[in-house]
């Protein structure tokens, strides 16, 4: 059932804070302008012609469509893929480091696409704002397995349960105004 299934962005999310995901909702309603940050405007401008899907021409590129994953219970879109290569491109607007939460992105997307018949057989990632390339390793039965913990993890979280925050994520955070776990340094 999709409404049941997990949205692949989401788990970068998730990583960086499981409470994150909760806000996310309560704002998805309102003007993003409201409470994204820069970095979240710069990366949703970066993914305006992968979303038009104006990326190319060519036949063999692949931008933005819908994939899913019945056995990961996964939904999402990707950003490129060539048809001919076998080449997976998730792409962002500046990439400092490779976190978790990207991989998981990455090879959910790389199953979704397998799963739907596609042949992958490169991963990469693209910083936009410095034009590097990153390339990845197909992901292990180890790397499935992290992806399907974390899965059931966001399948089973409960936001009522005690949370134990990161306070340097926390005050990077653009949700920590509404935050109960969140500790203004200044105010304490």
């Amino acid at each position: 059932m999709i409404e049941n299934n997990i949205v692949i962005s989401n788990l970068n999310d998730f990583i960086f804070c499981p409470r994150s995901i909760y806000f996310h909702n309560i704002y998805g309603s309102f003007d993003e302008s409201l409470y994204h940050s820069t970095y979240q405007v710069e990366g949703r401008n970066a993914h305006k012609a992968i979303d038009a899907k104006s990326y190319s021409t060519k036949k063999s590129w692949i931008s933005g469509i819908d994939i899913y994953s019945e056995a990961l219970g996964v939904i999402g879109k990707i950003d490129l893929f060539n048809s001919e290569t076998g080449l997976l491109i998730e792409r962002k607007k500046r990439i400092n480091k490779i976190y978790d939460g990207y991989l998981l992105q990455l090879y959910a997307q790389f199953f979704c696409l397998t799963e739907m018949g596609f042949k992958v057989k490169k991963l990469q990632f693209y910083s936009l704002s410095d034009n590097k390339k990153y390339d990845i390793p197909l992901p292990t039965e180890e790397n499935k397995r992290k992806l399907l913990r974390i899965i059931q993890n966001m399948n089973s979280f409960d936001i009522h349960l005690p949370f134990t925050q990161n306070p340097n994520k926390c005050r990077m955070c653009i949700y920590n105004p509404l935050c109960d776990c969140y500790k203004n340094d200044e105010q304490t």
